[in-house]
């Protein structure tokens, strides 16, 4: 089978394609072959050495993928061949709160990822996807779904009414736009392209705010709730934007802090602003198992759709990697295999 992994060093010259026998499934597992995979920054990260620079290669890169399971291990009950499946971002986290060892079974690293024609996983650490999706579609949901549907719906509660901000207009952000309408929430966005948010409008956005002719837009938040404040705010940017969700935040609302795209750690935090305001600011790290399971239930119901940005074929995965780290897309970057 043909595989890309991070071979000789960081960056996206090291990643490379290359044969390697079809995997073989053990006791519990399960062998699937691979119809497509989605993009996230961590991956980036992951390959750049960001994350973990004493990560061990050769390493197969890309957390997210949808397959078809074609060979069951022994003992292996929980899927029949031919299904649809998609692997859980943390392998070991299957339902109730996150541990420190769970850390150590996220797929793209320290585990080999997605970026694979075959994938041997253990059936627990699986989920069906909604059958209507197509498999790029499908390929979207186990990182920047599952972190949004956790901020929104299962840490955030947000309700019918609640005003909520989403950070950007990559995957993570358009998925939290989605589920925080389906709750009956209205929606602010914040972008650097009024392209970006006029579609972001087309999706339910009730306002959009171009950050970068308005850099004070956490004042904008305030005028669109006539000084009240937002309910919840998704927190993508990290360094440079956190002391802007504090001030844009009501009293009591949430920041669920998801990314660090404008940098891992933040200079000057404002603690009396939060203190003032009560702010609660939660991390989020993906989700469980039974969180994905969740959410695919309520993709289902309503019938939701992932927005895909570009789908590349498996044996250009250098360069839908290479478009992911321009940051130019709007939703998610698919690979077809």
């Amino acid at each position: 089978m043909k595989a890309y992994v991070i071979q000789d060093g960081f960056g996206l010259n090291h990643v490379v394609e290359v044969d390697r026998p079809i995997p073989t499934p053990a006791r519990g597992e399960v062998l699937i072959r691979m119809k497509a995979a989605s993009l996230n920054s961590r991956d980036i990260g992951v390959i750049t050495g960001f994350y973990n620079p004493e990560l061990k290669a050769p390493l197969i890169p890309v957390s997210d993928g949808v397959g078809e399971i074609v060979a069951l291990g022994e003992q292996a009950a929980k899927f029949r061949l031919g299904e649809r499946v998609s692997g859980i971002f943390t392998q070991s986290w299957k339902t109730g709160e996150a541990t420190q060892d769970n850390w150590v079974s996220t797929l793209g690293s320290p585990l080999d990822g997605m970026l694979a024609e075959y994938v041997v996983l253990p059936e627990e650490g699986l989920v069906r996807v909604p059958g209507y999706l197509t498999d790029v579609e499908a390929a979207t949901l186990p990182c920047a779904g599952v972190t949004a549907w956790h901020a929104i719906v299962e840490e955030g509660k947000v309700e019918a009414g609640d005003m909520v901000v989403v950070q950007g207009t990559g995957g993570v952000s358009i998925f939290a736009l989605q589920f925080a309408k389906l709750q009956g929430a209205k929606v602010i966005v914040t972008s650097s392209s009024d392209e970006k948010l006029e579609r972001a409008r087309a999706l339910g956005a009730d306002y959009g705010i171009n950050y970068k002719k308005n850099v004070e837009w956490d004042k904008s938040v305030l005028e669109i709730t006539e000084g009240k404040g937002a309910d919840h705010i998704v927190d993508l940017g990290g360094g440079t934007t956190l002391n802007r969700s504090i001030s844009a935040l009501k009293v009591g609302g949430q920041i669920s802090i998801v990314g660090i795209l404008s940098g891992a750690s933040v200079e000057g935090l404002s603690i009396v602003p939060a203190i003032l305001r009560r702010a609660r600011l939660q991390a989020i790290n993906v989700g469980s198992r039974e969180m994905f399971e969740r959410m695919n239930a309520t993709i289902e119901r309503h019938g939701l759709r992932p927005v895909v940005d570009k789908e590349f074929p498996f044996a250009q995965s250098v360069n839908a990697l290479r478009h992911l780290g321009e940051d130019s897309y709007f939703g998610k970057i698919g690979i077809l295999f």
